[in-house]
């Protein structure tokens, strides 16, 4: 994406695709863009395929929907080493294995142009292994190779106030050190993210008001993408 774009360029490519504001279920055409753009949702469960992966489903599905030229691919952390003290310099110790550049390549795809990071809320905040693979982001900090690719979280708790929101935010912040560009689950709600809870029998589904909020924050990474890609044009 060029660097060169402006705040008026982006508001003339907004106005022109969406007199007005975005409601829910308007879809974003992207025409003339150089192919399609892929939203990335990346589960930190340290659990495999379960509420947190769940919660991504939804928000990639409706990125998916947001327009004809949105990819979308889930990542699942679940089970690979992501090695914290690299990000510090220290070295791997002689045999110890460590998965994060096959995800890291996959972040540096072309058509990679917004990235959804699922949690759950442990004692009010991301899981290890979300801290350690943000940790590892240090490889994307020198050249900002993540800047004005579009971010947005997710977290599912135990709780409606289960400590969501302090989550969603301190994974905001890592973003926000890459130079991305964050965004909330947009109208109506306009809450910081996907603010979910599980019954306790690993289900998300019973939960209306979060999975609005997942739909709609998936939708809202999709449709800027697209306003941002257009715009570079």
């Amino acid at each position: 994406m060029s660097s060169n774009w402006t705040r008026r360029t982006f508001l003339g490519a907004a106005g022109a695709v969406i007199p007005g504001s975005m409601a829910k279920g308007q879809t974003v055409q992207a025409s003339g863009t150089a192919g399609p753009i892929k939203i990335l949702g990346i589960s930190c469960s340290p659990r495999k395929g379960k509420t947190t992966a769940a919660a991504l489903q939804v928000c990639l599905e409706a990125a998916r929907r947001a327009g004809p030229n949105v990819e979308v691919e889930l990542i699942d952390l679940a089970g690979m080493k992501i090695n914290p003290d690299l990000a510090a310099g220290i070295p791997l110790e002689p045999g110890q294995q460590d998965d994060f550049p096959k995800v890291e390549a996959r972040m540096r795809e072309p058509g990679v142009a917004g990235i959804i990071i699922g949690t759950p809320v442990y004692f009010s905040n991301m899981s290890a292994l979300c801290k350690a693979f943000l940790d590892r982001w240090m490889a994307f900090r020198k050249n900002f190779d993540l800047r004005n690719k579009v971010g947005g979280a997710v977290a599912v708790g135990a709780a409606r106030n289960g400590g969501q929101e302090l989550t969603l935010q301190t994974i905001h912040a890592a973003m926000l050190c890459q130079d991305m560009i964050i965004v909330s689950d947009g109208k109506p709600t306009a809450r910081l993210g996907g603010i979910l809870v599980t019954s306790g029998k690993d289900d998300i589904s019973q939960d209306e008001l979060g999975l609005t909020t997942a739909r709609g924050l998936g939708q809202r990474v999709a449709e800027v993408a697209l306003l941002l890609r257009k715009a570079a044009i």
